[in-house]
């Protein structure tokens, strides 16, 4: 029995869930709406306040499905109740970072801007303090695409192992290597 499958997904308050005849759930919160289609061979039901995934038997493909539809509807659940952020930091001289409405404009020591337009779905903040490094905080319902938007947005300018700049996210340890020692 797969472990993250077993386990049920407790639905906090004023979280719906609804589950089609073609095994299509949808999810509806606080902050939005979200729909995923499940393979038939998974069953999914709704009982006391708790969503259940089940499989058939424990065949192969049956059993990688059953861990993977039951980590997708929990992200859903909570997507739609409390919703994600992830936020990054741009390392370097001179990088910058602005944001008007849906629309991202970065500074990466190119000769150009780069301008990146967000999804619907996202929603994007740049905030810029003295003496410190820009941080863009991204914020969705959806974990898939934020994940997404936030890895396109890394390889703009991904960090450099030598003096760590670039785009890293905030927390993130990265391992320096050691420069060209001089010769003696």
């Amino acid at each position: 029995m797969s472990r993250i499958g077993k386990l049920p997904i407790t639905l906090p308050a004023g979280v719906t869930v609804k589950v089609s005849d073609d095994n299509l759930v949808t999810v509806k919160g606080k902050l939005g709406e979200l729909s995923q289609s499940v393979n038939k061979a998974i069953t999914v039901k709704v009982e006391n306040s708790q969503l259940i995934v089940e499989r058939p038997d424990d065949q192969k493909p049956n059993r990688s499905m059953h861990g993977l539809y039951r980590s997708l509807l929990s992200n859903m659940v909570v997507g739609v109740s409390t919703g994600f952020e992830i936020k990054q930091e741009l390392v370097g001289v001179g990088y910058r970072a602005t944001a008007t409405g849906r629309v991202l404009e970065l500074a990466l020591g190119y000769s150009h801007l780069i301008i990146l337009e967000m999804p619907e779905e996202v929603s994007v903040l740049a905030v810029t303090e003295k003496r410190a490094n820009p941080i863009i905080t991204l914020k969705s319902i959806d974990k898939q695409l934020l994940g997404q938007v936030a890895a396109k947005i890394r390889s703009f300018r991904k960090p450099e192992p030598y003096k760590g700049k670039g785009i890293k996210f905030v927390g993130e340890v990265l391992r320096k290597k050691a420069g060209k020692s001089a010769g003696v």
